[in-house]
């Protein structure tokens, strides 16, 4: 009888790691799985339970549970906090003690963001400068101060040791709203970060918004296509592990095309003219008032006015090929508009508390880099 691969999987209850946990389960190989998943949450471990997921109760502070977690796994998927440095590290403590216990060189699928190459436009201009995956000194140019890359550099150095393959996914800005077994079951968040928080202020404000004139461009990329990218990758590293480039050649840009944050305003413009919630669809500027109301401070709030741009060469070459487009991002904000009109008619209004909570963990992310 052949031995399962044990795969552990941190970030299970996220908006990508739910995905990415979706497509495992329903695998063409998923009986040869053992997957062992993280959560916080008593009620939602039951229910991971339930899916066949053997659910471990941690959060990324256990340093010691992770660590021990990550000594028994073959792949781990790491699709959590970007930007936890003692977690990452206790991470890799256990990954090292995997290899020199078993002499074989554990796999490290780790989620990034292309907030590690964007630079601050105050949506004024669009980025000129194109990152492609394959430009391996391009991307060693990267400054260590930028957005994700201690924790990247980390996640490389455990590759350039020998003692782990790792492999970096950075996806662009991330839309949809997810679906699938985790998510109907109520263990995973449905909805994204970017896009959404640009709905909710503008059900705030009565009316769509940008940073300066919103000319800034990021990279888009929807969520089934962004949790293939992850399973395009596993399958290319188990078919043959030298068909897919690790450690330095293994970064794997997650993009579809590009679009403006004016754009995005627009169309959230427009679907709250449609529904009766706005008069105009024009987007206005964000004062720096409304920054510090929706994101706590106008440094996390102007994030939402860099820009970036990249290719996702590396990814397309082991055979991930996206399904949507800008025009489909475009097309369904009307949908992620009435799903977050609907939650602040529950809630008796916008509810800014989770945003306000991530903006301190930019801002802090921001000032430390």
């Amino acid at each position: 009888m052949t031995s399962k691969t044990n795969i552990l999987l941190f970030g299970a209850t996220g908006y990508i790691g739910g995905s990415v946990l979706n497509r495992l389960l329903s695998h063409p190989k998923a009986d040869t799985f053992s997957i062992t998943a993280t959560v916080r949450s008593p009620e939602k471990a039951k229910l991971l339970e339930k899916l066949g997921v053997k659910a471990e109760i941690a959060s990324l502070s256990d340093l010691d549970k992770i660590e021990e977690l990550s000594s028994r796994a073959h792949v781990i998927f790491n699709v959590a906090n970007s930007d936890d440095l003692p977690a990452i590290n206790a991470l890799l403590k256990g990954v090292r003690k995997a290899h020199e216990t078993t002499g074989e060189l554990p796999i490290l699928i780790h989620t990034s963001g292309t907030g590690e190459i964007a630079e601050p436009a105050n949506g004024e201009y669009a980025a000129e400068t194109v990152y492609s995956d394959l430009n391996v000194e391009q991307l060693k140019a990267i400054p260590e101060t930028a957005f994700h890359r201690k924790i990247d550099l980390a996640v490389i150095g455990a590759d350039e040791q020998g003692y782990a393959r790792s492999y970096i996914v950075i996806p662009g800005m991330v839309d949809g709203i997810a679906s699938g077994p985790v998510f109907e079951a109520g263990i995973a968040n449905p909805i994204s970060i970017q896009i959404p928080a640009l709905i909710k202020e503008a059900l705030d404000r009565k009316q769509a918004g940008m940073i300066g004139p919103g000319k800034a461009v990021w990279p888009i990329i929807h969520v089934d296509d962004t949790a293939d990218i992850f399973i395009a990758l596993f399958d290319a590293i188990s078919a043959d592990p030298q068909s897919a480039g690790h450690g330095w050649e293994g970064y794997y840009f997650g993009v579809s095309e590009h679009v403006s944050f004016y754009e995005i305003g627009q169309a959230i413009g427009q679907a709250l003219v449609d529904l009766g919630l706005a008069k105009d669809a024009e987007p206005t500027t964000f004062t720096d008032e409304e920054l510090v109301k929706h994101w706590g401070s106008v440094l996390a709030g102007k994030y939402g006015g860099t820009t970036c741009r990249c290719r996702a060469d590396r990814a397309l070459a082991i055979g991930w090929k996206p399904k949507y487009g800008a025009k489909d991002l475009l097309a369904g904000i009307k949908p992620e508009v009435e799903y977050e009109f609907k939650r602040a008619q529950e809630n008796g209004g916008v509810d800014f508390t989770k945003q306000k909570r991530h903006g301190a963990l930019l801002k802090n992310a921001l000032e430390s880099n």
